[in-house]
């Protein structure tokens, strides 16, 4: 079972033609759970999409979190920390 979820937000920012992906890694167990944490992070930065942008869903699971990982980039359980707009490769273990 997964400890975290990395999770992306389609974002819509005045003055962007089109809405952005924001990461977010996210310390709960429970996807649902994590994806609804991560839309509410996400409204204090701008409206979520309303429907898929570039063939990505406004709001999508883009790994699951090892234990290992979250423990050594010190992720708390229900904490959730904006990553930014770049992709997170030190988040995702291939």
């Amino acid at each position: 079972m997964a400890s975290g979820w990395m999770i992306g937000v389609m974002v819509e920012l005045v003055g962007e033609p089109a809405p952005l992906r924001h990461f977010f890694a996210v310390g709960h167990e429970d996807r649902n759970k994590a994806e609804w944490t991560a839309i509410d992070r996400a409204m204090l930065i701008g409206g979520v999409a309303g429907s898929p942008v570039g063939g990505l869903e406004p709001v999508h699971v883009v790994s699951e979190l090892s234990a290992q990982t979250v423990r050594s980039l010190a992720l708390k359980p229900g904490e959730v920390r904006p990553l930014g707009w770049k992709w997170p490769r030190r988040w995702i273990t291939l």
